[in-house]
């Protein structure tokens, strides 16, 4: 059974947000970071993975970005907030390199 993921990228602490979905985080993130992909991530230079959930289910991960794209801005950024108060690039606590994360500025 696959896992997917729901995810917050910023710019910048309280900056651009992107949400998306995807089965492979880690390879999507560095998609995102790299500008691997010409997309909003790209152009807003959204590289800082902020916030993200695991799902079973790719029907309940769609659901769930549809949600969060629904929400208004304040409450996306309580969400983040409530998990990640630094706003910390968690991208490398996913790489198990805890020591490397850092915070957008």
């Amino acid at each position: 059974m696959n896992e997917y993921y729901v995810y917050i990228m910023a710019s910048k602490r309280n900056g651009t947000l992107y949400i998306g979905v995807t089965n492979d985080i880690v390879e999507r993130v560095y998609q995102h970071k790299n500008d691997e992909i010409e997309s909003f991530t790209a152009k807003y230079e959204v590289h800082h993975l902020v916030w993200y959930e695991s799902c079973k289910d790719v029907r309940e991960a769609i659901a769930r970005e549809k949600q969060l794209k629904d929400w208004h801005r304040q409450w996306k950024i309580d969400l983040i907030e409530t998990s990640n108060p630094a706003w910390e690039d968690l991208y490398y606590k996913l790489l198990g390199d805890v020591d490397s994360g850092s915070s957008p500025e």
